[in-house]
């Protein structure tokens, strides 16, 4: 693998908070990287843009990118995020109790789910399509970004909350510890 091309050491100045803000129009763009569910959970990896270019991204704490969050480059500019599109199952049913329930029987399985108002999208997985169906769901695959609800503890990964106790313990009397977090990577906002 080729050295990096450049670092980014910060997302947005509305995380880093000491920066004045970023000019975050499409002149100012460098770049795109589009990558998957998996991938966008970073902290410090190599990653390669659109472009062919490589590039080191060297945040101070795990985050989880969502489509369209900037990544900015030390020299100056950003780089767009975009989800992949992955396979996917659409999940569906003419009942909104009967996709609760398909709703609860996934999140009772610890899997990243994607929920909208009329479906549920799950990463592409045999046995559970199989489950799914004879539950009563209507189940499609399709290939589309996946850009599921955070878990409960940590608003980024649904099954990253191993720290040493089981999830019978409450969290009430627990040592104070860090979660992974969602951050507001979309610049700063017009409502300021």
């Amino acid at each position: 693998m080729r050295k990096p091309d450049f670092v980014s050491r910060e997302i947005t100045s509305s995380i880093t908070g000491d920066k004045s803000p970023i000019d975050l129009s499409e002149e100012n763009q460098t770049d795109v990287v589009i990558l998957g569910y998996e991938q966008r959970y970073l902290r410090r990896k190599v990653i390669q843009c659109a472009s062919g270019k490589l590039l080191l991204v060297d945040l101070p704490a795990a985050l989880v990118l969502e489509n369209d969050n900037c990544l900015v480059i030390e020299s100056g500019g950003y780089i767009r995020v975009k989800s992949a599109d992955e396979k996917l199952l659409e999940i569906k049913s003419s009942d909104a109790h009967q996709l609760a329930i398909f709703a609860y029987h996934l999140g009772n399985r610890h899997l990243p789910v994607q929920i909208e108002p009329e479906k549920l999208l799950i990463r592409y997985d045999h046995v559970i399509e199989a489950m799914l169906i004879k539950l009563g769901a209507h189940v499609t695959p399709i290939n589309a970004p996946f850009n599921p609800e955070g878990g409960a503890y940590g608003l980024g990964r649904t099954h990253g909350h191993d720290h040493g106790h089981n999830h019978g313990q409450n969290h009430e009397d627990a040592p104070e510890h860090d979660h992974v977090d969602r951050l507001d990577l979309n610049g700063p906002s017009d409502a300021s």
